[in-house]
């Protein structure tokens, strides 16, 4: 799944619990309002800046990763082809 805000909420909320930490712990370990948090973790994002969000990361030990659009990972039906073909090849040696 492509990294969406509306993802990394839901990656954010998941960490938050893991941690066991409350929004309103969050929030004020990450100096944003409660708010902010929740509308983020619901996909509700608005007009939230980037340093809000890397605030929220850094408070959960977390870190935003940047990396280009093409690199994406193989879906399964790739990787079976692969392994298909790579067979394939064992097979004619």
């Amino acid at each position: 799944m492509p990294d969406t805000l509306s993802s990394i909420g839901s990656q954010i909320a998941t960490r938050r619990k893991a941690l066991g930490l409350s929004q309103s712990e969050l929030a004020r370990k990450a100096g944003v309002s409660r708010a902010t948090l929740e509308a983020l973790e619901n996909g509700r994002s608005g007009e939230l800046g980037f340093s809000k969000v890397a605030n929220i990361l850094a408070a959960l030990g977390l870190e935003l990763k940047i990396q280009e659009a093409n690199r994406q990972r193989p879906t399964l039906e790739e990787l079976l082809e692969e392994d298909r073909d790579d067979q394939g090849l064992g097979g004619r040696r």
